[in-house]
């Protein structure tokens, strides 16, 4: 069996990073079996689907280092739909409904669902033009329909649970369920892996395909849910979960495409971190597990960092360059290296250099006084500026002159410094950094440092 799979997003938002987790999910399965990787934009929602969102689906893919082999658009697909709902409607399959959502509810009350109210009832096609009418498939009233999930083992579903659902709406446009059992069989997909949150939407599919004559159906995997610090399910509301946002922030593609790998599979051998390549040679479905996986930002960050650290030192300054801000390129690329060492995100670049080419920040009021109130803050920064006027300005001259005043006073001089010229308490290697400065702009900072110690 050649196996063939598809990600088939809903153009009617940004790629959510739980979609996105799904696409890499079969994309890795396609590249591991040697199979088919197929882009299929579930765009049949006409009102909610927006053409700059499709464009976002496939930048986002594209960006996650993700290739397709075969691209389709649900809406260049009606007439095939509905041909196979016509052959439905022949076969008392399927039936047309005139009922009103209130009349329905005015019957069921709290039981919800529909009541198969026009199953016999014979009512025929509307006028053309005249709408108001839906098409319902007939759902069987007694058995069980079920299937073997590779993740979540045996799945059932009580036929007698099951209501009449629509197939074709009011307005002649069809269903995602019917368009989705009709581009599985017609396209062959051998395995559908998407998130557990769909589980309710197989049996309606299931019922569809046997209805097609499909001579089995896909192999379903449903992924666990991604889940919060508060073990919720991500949302858009709450959550930052738009992967164009991660790439504006300055996370590399190939630590976000590891990290969502991590949700839900990891190799048994725990290395979580490793190529690409190594991971489509381990991948497999079976391994996936079942438990809610939980999006850690804060791993992500270690994930990203360690992306970081490992590019060569022109590719970081290439990269990182665009989210330094005003800052001479030719200066960035000496302070690159130190930058290279401590950041998580290309986007925390500026907080760590401006104190370099710009103004320091404002320090924290408690942070101040937690460094400068000390009682030898003052004696060491009065002989750190009377050194500095006239040091070599270069990095081993300021270390030596900086250190070297702390251990004249028996105490340590250069957290009081760095809080001065930098208005923070860590960041950067103090000294080289400050080699690139003016002179006068350092003391200037330590001698009003010095002033407000009074």
């Amino acid at each position: 069996m050649t196996v063939r799979v598809r990600f088939s997003p809903a153009p009617t938002g940004y790629l959510h990073v739980g979609s996105a987790r799904s696409a890499l999910f079969n994309w890795l399965y396609a590249r591991k079996t040697g199979g088919t990787f197929i882009l299929r934009i579930e765009d049949t929602d006409a009102d909610r689907s927006r053409p700059e969102l499709i464009d976002n689906i496939r930048d986002s893919l594209r960006w996650l280092g993700m290739d397709w082999d075969e691209e389709y658009r649900q809406s260049d697909r009606f007439e095939a739909y509905l041909a196979a709902v016509d052959g439905f409607l022949d076969s008392g399959q399927a039936y047309y409904c005139d009922c009103r959502q209130d009349d329905v509810r005015a019957r069921v009350g709290d039981r919800g669902g529909y009541d198969g109210h026009c199953r016999d009832r014979g009512v025929g096609q509307p006028p053309d033009g005249s709408g108001g009418h839906v098409v319902r498939f007939r759902t069987p009233d007694e058995g069980i329909t079920g299937w073997h999930d590779l993740i979540r083992g045996r799945v059932e579903f009580d036929n007698s649970t099951l209501e009449d659902f629509v197939i074709v709406r009011s307005n002649g446009v069809p269903m995602f369920h019917v368009a989705n059992a009709y581009d599985d069989f017609d396209m062959g997909i051998t395995h559908v892996v998407r998130g557990e949150d769909l589980v309710n939407t197989v049996p309606r599919v299931l019922l569809l395909l046997e209805a097609l004559g499909a001579p089995e159906p896909p192999k379903y995997a449903h992924l666990p849910l991604i889940v919060n610090d508060q073990r919720k399910k991500l949302s858009k509301r709450r959550d930052d979960v738009s992967v164009a946002d991660y790439a504006s922030r300055g996370y590399l593609p190939e630590a976000m495409r590891n990290y969502l790998i991590t949700l839900g599979w990891g190799a048994k051998d725990d290395i979580e971190i490793r190529p690409i390549e190594e991971i489509i040679e381990r991948f497999d479905l079976v391994d996936i597990n079942k438990a809610p996986a939980f999006f850690d930002i804060k791993k992500l960050d270690h994930f990203n960092g360690e992306y970081i650290r490992m590019l060569e030192p022109d590719a970081f300054v290439e990269a990182s360059l665009p989210y330094a801000g005003e800052v001479d390129p030719d200066l960035y690329r000496r302070l690159a290296p130190f930058v290279q060492e401590r950041i998580r995100r290309y986007d925390e670049v500026p907080a760590l250099i401006e104190w370099v080419h710009g103004e320091p920040p404002e320090p924290e009021e408690k942070e101040w006084r937690k460094v400068m109130g000390k009682d030898d803050v003052p004696k060491i920064l009065d002989l750190v500026i009377d050194r500095l006027e006239t040091v070599d300005w270069e990095a081993p001259a300021l270390t030596d002159a900086v250190l070297g005043a702390g251990e004249e006073l028996g105490t340590r001089s250069q957290l009081p410094v760095r809080m001065a010229v930098t208005g923070r308490r860590s960041g950067l290697p103090l000294f080289e950094p400050m080699a690139e400065m003016e002179r006068e702009v350092v003391l200037d900072r330590l001698r009003k440092a010095r002033a407000r110690l009074g």
